[in-house]
């Protein structure tokens, strides 16, 4: 179970991942560097929320820290390599909506997972 949880949660951090990286190239061409990030947040935010109620089954509150953690570090190496080096962003890429991104990366299944955790309780 744990294993195959770990691959899911594998595959969907890069699919998120992916997800905002296409819309950072669909947007560029029309919004600010300086707000890129910040617009694409909500679509980002709708798919993460959508991928941990509908596609993953996590079974435990331990599960969802652990994919809150890899969907956190996936984040930040891919940023690295295909951003930071790659694209090398001419004022830099770390700003709040980056470090705000990966708080959410983090926190999101962690409050999913509290959230299912009170409503399976409340119900038996």
């Amino acid at each position: 179970m744990v294993k195959k949880l770990a691959t899911a949660a594998v595959g969907s951090g890069v699919g998120l991942w992916a997800f905002g990286y296409a819309l950072g190239f669909a947007f560029y061409p029309f919004l600010s560097p300086d707000i890129l990030g910040w617009a694409i947040l909500p679509f980002g935010l709708a798919a993460t929320l959508w991928v941990l109620v509908k596609w993953l089954e996590p079974k435990t509150l331990a599960h969802y820290v652990m994919i809150g953690v890899v969907w956190t570090a996936i984040a930040v190496v891919l940023d690295y390599f295909f951003i930071v080096k790659l694209l090398i962003p001419k004022d830099g890429y770390y700003k709040p909506d980056v470090y705000f991104y990966y708080a959410v990366m983090l926190a999101l299944p962690v409050l999913v997972g509290l959230w299912r955790s009170r409503a399976n309780s409340n119900q038996g």
